[in-house]
């Protein structure tokens, strides 16, 4: 990818360190000062690599998006510290306009957008007059790999909420950052059209080399985009990994729920099933493996339509209750009687 020289550039005074990945948290501390404070980021830290999507997931409220405006240096760390390439990443008090010469941040609710400006004119005002032919060729071949090529000379007030999202992000990606940071990028895009923009949006990294970072509040819409993960709770980062890892062997029963709506159960839930466990253990809907059975230990209370499967609620009239994926056209209906055989659970740490 080609390198970028920026004006007005961030001159860092600190040391470089070296060994690190592209982007690294240590101890990393952010606290709102209202009424009362309120500690948005506690005590993290974190590596990103370079060339790699990475999510920031969580529950509302969790930090996702505080950890991202650290990352970018709009936020001020009170406690720790975020370098890029080793470096600190400067803050509002080392520079005029915050944010990292390197990074570019799409915002939630297309802020940065002129809505009542073409398309054409709100990704090519990105770039200086002073090389018409390359702002205009710079521009096309923007337009061209968000695929909005086509909407160049309408309103961006009358496009819909995915077209919003891709010149949002053409604009960011015009002058070639190294980082690009989302937050909530797809909270406005409808939902048929999510995984194209997810794919073209990783095909572009493929491409270019650039490193994302995003933050979303549906952690299952971007499993088959990111290629780390990043699971927040209270604050706190609960555990990192890719998410294959996250999803088959999650530590913690959080990212269980979060991840897959795992099943969990305490130790004496467990034993109810035969298992002997030290912990709570998670057990996920697909491992659930039951067929109808006239005097089967669990009864079906519910069945919930959700498009490709159905999920069945079962209870074994003790108070286990359990969750499990059914194939949409089973004649199976509330009151069956149920068998059951669990394929495999989770082991969790806590």
């Amino acid at each position: 990818m080609v390198q970028q020289s920026y004006s007005c550039q961030y001159i860092p005074t600190d040391t470089q360190q070296v060994g690190l990945p592209l982007i690294h948290g240590k101890e990393l501390s952010h606290i709102f000062m209202a009424k009362q404070e309120v500690v948005a980021v506690n005590q993290v830290d974190f590596g990103i690599q370079e060339n790699k999507i990475t999510a920031i997931i969580g529950e509302s409220g969790s930090g996702k998006s505080t950890l991202l405006k650290l990352i970018y240096g709009l936020l001020e760390p009170n406690n720790g510290e975020v370098r890029y390439k080793g470096w600190l990443v400067p803050t509002r008090k080392d520079k005029l306009i915050p944010g990292h010469d390197a990074m570019k941040l799409v915002s939630q609710g297309f802020d940065d957008l002129n809505l009542y400006a073409k398309v054409w004119d709100n990704v090519a005002s990105q770039l200086p007059n002073t090389n018409l032919s390359r702002k205009e060729s710079k521009t096309r071949e923007t337009l061209e790999r968000l695929k909005i090529d086509h909407l160049a000379q309408q309103r961006v007030a009358d496009l819909s909420g995915g077209e919003k999202q891709r010149v949002a992000i053409a604009r960011a990606l015009i002058n070639e950052p190294e980082v690009l940071l989302m937050d909530e990028p797809f909270n406005q895009v409808d939902a048929a059209f999510r995984d194209a923009l997810q794919q073209d949006i990783k095909h572009i990294v493929e491409e270019t080399g650039l490193t994302i970072i995003l933050v979303s509040h549906d952690p299952t819409e971007v499993l088959a985009m990111a290629d780390e993960l990043i699971v927040m709770k209270n604050a706190k980062i609960v555990e990192q990994g890719s998410p294959q890892q996250l999803y088959y062997t999650p530590k913690h029963s959080y990212t269980a729920q979060l991840l897959a709506k795992s099943n969990i159960l305490s130790r004496e839930q467990a034993s109810v099933l035969g298992i002997t466990a030290s912990a709570p253990i998670g057990i996920h809907q697909e491992d659930i493996i039951f067929q109808q059975k006239i005097d089967g230990n669990y009864q079906v209370t519910d069945i919930r339509f959700r498009g490709f499967y159905k999920e069945v609620v079962m209870s074994n009239g003790n108070g286990l209750t359990l969750h499990a994926i059914m194939h949409p056209v089973s004649d199976m209906i509330i009151g069956s009687k149920l068998d059951i055989t669990i394929a495999k659970y989770i082991q969790f740490i806590q």
